[in-house]
């Protein structure tokens, strides 16, 4: 008994071992992660000086055309994005089975058997039952202004737009990302555009600090939860 005791006990102390290892190990040598670039794009650089043609007009000294005015259309323009992301999921499921069944034999009346077999014991019946029933809600509302800027101006009027604004507060950051490919046509007057609008969007919200952290588990109990059979 004792030696099974002291097995169990050496199993539980490299399991312990192990988890600390693994909870101190970096995260870069867990598991490759392909990190997602939402870095600002600076514009594209400055061009040779424009040669005086002794013109009023000058192309080369940048001009607003008459359908565009100052809407975002070139790389490393700043363009706002209004979040007025709102979605609401609801799926129910249920099912139900009955089913009954049964047989009988009439025993003999007359003879040896009649007296060895009675008719309780040469019928049978059977019944089954099931009920099953799952709902799921989901629901997820996000709201507020980021602005972000242009990354690459495509040939049929769509540009891909990508940004990120950090808010450091007292107890933790605070990260909202954006990207996603606009149509320039799309893009309002005053330089906004809707998240509704932006195709292939990948927002993200995120935090880190104190009470980020206070969200999540310990190292002993993610471990716990992995080996845990039920």
């Amino acid at each position: 008994m004792s030696t099974r005791t002291s097995d169990l006990r050496t199993a539980l102390l490299a399991s312990l071992a192990l988890a600390i290892a693994f909870d101190a190990m970096p995260a870069a040598a867990r598991k490759p992660k392909v990190v997602e670039s939402f870095a600002a794009t600076p514009p594209a650089p400055l061009g040779p000086p424009a040669v005086a043609t002794g013109a009023i007009f000058q192309v080369n000294d940048g001009y607003a055309g008459l359908y565009e005015g100052v809407r975002a259309h070139h790389k490393g323009d700043p363009v706002t994005i209004v979040l007025v992301e709102k979605t609401a999921a609801s799926k129910s499921a249920g099912s139900k089975l009955d089913s009954s069944g049964g047989f009988g034999l009439v025993p003999p009346t007359t003879g040896v058997l009649s007296k060895l077999i009675k008719s309780t014991d040469v019928s049978a019946t059977g019944t089954r039952n099931f009920t099953g029933t799952g709902t799921a809600d989901q629901a997820n509302s996000l709201s507020g202004e980021v602005s972000v800027v242009v990354a690459e101006v495509y040939s049929n009027g769509t540009m891909l737009v990508q940004g990120q604004k950090r808010v450091t507060l007292n107890r933790g950051d605070e990260f909202l990302k954006i990207k996603g490919i606009v149509r320039i046509a799309d893009i309002g007057d005053d330089n906004r555009i809707l998240s509704t609008r932006v195709a292939d969007a990948q927002i993200s919200y995120t935090g880190k600090g104190d009470v980020a952290r206070a969200s999540r588990q310990g190292w002993l109990s993610r471990f716990f939860s992995v080996v845990s059979p039920f």
